[in-house]
């Protein structure tokens, strides 16, 4: 009998051998096309050879995480056919200024390899990467069907490579500036797209802080019918805002620019009289230096807003209750924690189908006022029961605040809480903050990221080791007791996949307790640690196939403690463009 099962195990391996390898590779890419996650594509390409070598050579687009984990080379010979591009520089702490000035991620070696390589791409997508005004050119000569081009918190360029790119990239649709810096040569950059140029669809240049032409402007607006998304620069006034949406009233996304000009009662009556014609306006941001005045002008659209970003305006509770209490449909809402608890009541009455909610710190005041607290979680959480996502700044809070969201908001997906200040515990018990935290891994099943902070002892993260189960994300600032508490982390979070911590007491006992787990992570980011240079060293020897990059800005000073340790995983080996302040082990 077990010789019978045997003979017919190999009989049906055989069988499905024979069936793989006569499969029409040309069936398969159709079949492939409706593969759009990454994660899917990845999963089909480890089948078998055939389907690794019909997935190379069908993907058209691609997302690498870390410029540094593969190399533009092995990107090229591993898919031949890309049109778009999406690739990731600095870590996420360079948002914050703790990656120094001139650290890497430049994207020169990329746009040089993909110029001869992929002359058909029409897509490149960066975030937190160094752009030259040279880099700009290639890619505009380089790619005569380029459509796309999206930065996000880059640097390096000037108003002259924008030019270039308008100048020269006439198939352009969409070209979206958020958070870069943009160096101003004077360099006119709007005049420079053609007369002839009307393909645009989307067009955001909201954090430039220089001038525009808004002649020019206002012509590119007018000669391009299928443009949807539209922000502005604090150079645009209200009385410009008003012309632009009178002769694109078509506009789905919206960023006003200033509205920051003297209030005069006639410029509201015929800003409100255009609002009331963009009757497809779901998405508004902007409002930067506004007067609060203006606000009433955007009721008109205000029942058709998916999302509503307020993050720019230092508005009141009151002002933002007069608002909110026509946006009904907002899914997704940012503002400053200006508004206080009674505006985020409003916003829990109003809003009962909010999925995202961030209120980000204006600045810290010694009293409180105005600040949120613990009472606008507690709101939002029983407002607001589809809730996936929350980013929350605030000074005060309490466990039972947090165990209610966790209840309430079991769909939670996202949970970002930011105490303000070093080991804040609860303002009422006076006791670490290790049970709210602990709820909400617990009560929320299926959340991915998490942001912790506050006064916590080695209990919380032996909480999220236990059940933070699907957690892929982690964020540790000025928390922590001990090194024990990142093992559990370490040993529990199977699915982790980054994992940032800074200005907490972790060593190098606690570096080195879960080697295993680093293979599967994206990267790991410690800074202000108790880290020491012989602990980096013994990661670097176990794990070879690591890059482990140690940061010392203040390079004359010698001392064994690491300042800053990124580790990541790469195919590519260490990189070759490393400044003199760091060290690969």
């Amino acid at each position: 009998m077990d010789q019978d099962q045997s003979a017919c195990r190999f009989a049906a391996q055989k069988a499905k051998a024979e069936m793989e390898s006569s499969f029409p590779e040309e069936v398969l890419e159709h079949v492939l096309v409706f593969l759009n996650a990454h994660k899917h594509r990845n999963a089909v390409s480890l089948v078998c050879k055939a389907w690794y070598r019909v997935e190379s050579w069908s993907r058209r687009q691609i997302f690498i995480s870390n410029c540094y984990a593969v190399s533009p080379e092995i990107m090229i010979n591993r898919f031949p056919k890309i049109k778009s591009v999406t690739l990731k520089g600095k870590p996420r702490f360079a948002d914050f200024n703790l990656v120094p000035a001139k650290w890497g991620a430049n994207l020169t070696p990329w746009v040089s390899a993909m110029a001869p390589a992929y002359p058909w791409l029409e897509k490149l997508c960066l975030k937190r990467m160094t752009v030259t005004d040279e880099d700009l050119a290639m890619l505009a000569n380089s790619f005569p069907n380029f459509k796309e081009l999206i930065l996000v918190c880059c640097d390096g360029f000037s108003t002259a490579g924008l030019a270039t790119i308008a100048s020269k990239c006439r198939k352009l649709t969409e070209l979206d500036l958020s958070e870069v810096e943009v160096i101003d040569n004077g360099d006119d950059w709007l005049a420079y797209f053609p007369e002839k140029m009307t393909s645009l669809v989307s067009l955001s240049f909201d954090c430039l802080e220089a001038p525009v032409n808004f002649d020019a402007l206002e012509r590119l607006v007018a000669r391009c019918p299928s443009l949807k998304k539209l922000r502005l620069n604090r150079t645009v006034s209200a009385g410009q805002l008003h012309r632009l949406i009178l002769i694109a009233p078509q506009l789905t996304h919206l960023g006003t620019g200033s509205m920051g000009s003297e209030f005069s009662p006639e410029q509201a009556e015929s800003l409100l009289a255009a609002f009331s014609k963009c009757s497809q306006i779901q998405c508004l941001s902007g409002f930067r230096e506004l007067v609060p005045e203006y606000l009433p002008v955007v009721y008109p659209v205000c029942s058709n807003l998916t999302s509503l970003n307020l993050s720019y305006a230092l508005i009141r509770n009151f002002e933002l209750e007069g608002i909110i209490r026509h946006c009904h449909k907002v899914q997704r809402l940012w503002v400053l924690d200006s508004v206080g608890d009674s505006g985020l009541e409003a916003v829990a009455a109003t809003c009962t189908d909010l999925r995202d909610l961030r209120v980000f710190p204006m600045d810290v005041r010694e009293d409180g006022e105005g600040c949120v607290s613990d009472r606008g979680l507690v709101a939002i959480s029983d407002g607001c029961r589809n809730l996936q996502s929350i980013l929350y700044f605030c000074q005060r809070m309490t466990n039972e605040a947090v165990v209610t969201m966790s209840k309430n908001c079991a769909k939670l997906v996202s949970f970002r809480l930011c105490i303000m200040g070093r080991h804040t515990p609860d303002h009422v018990t006076g006791e670490s903050m290790d049970d709210g935290f602990g709820e909400i891994v617990k009560n929320c099943k299926s959340l991915t990221r998490l942001a912790v902070s506050g006064l916590l002892t080695d209990k919380a993260f032996e909480y999220i080791g236990a059940y933070g189960k699907t957690l892929e994300i982690l964020s540790v600032a000025f928390a922590g007791e001990s090194d024990q508490g990142l093992k559990y982390v370490l040993d529990g979070c199977k699915s982790l996949r980054k994992l940032e911590i800074r200005d907490s007491p972790f060593g190098d006992s606690a570096l080195l307790s879960s080697l295993d787990r680093y293979e599967s992570m994206r990267f790991l980011w410690m800074s202000a640690c108790e880290l020491t240079i012989e602990g980096c060293k013994e990661l670097a020897k176990k794990m070879p196939r690591l890059n482990v990059e140690v940061i010392r800005e203040n390079e004359s000073e010698d001392t064994c403690f690491v300042e800053k340790l990124y580790v990541y995983r790469s195919v590519a080996g260490p990189r070759k463009d490393m400044p003199s302040f760091v060290t690969t082990l």
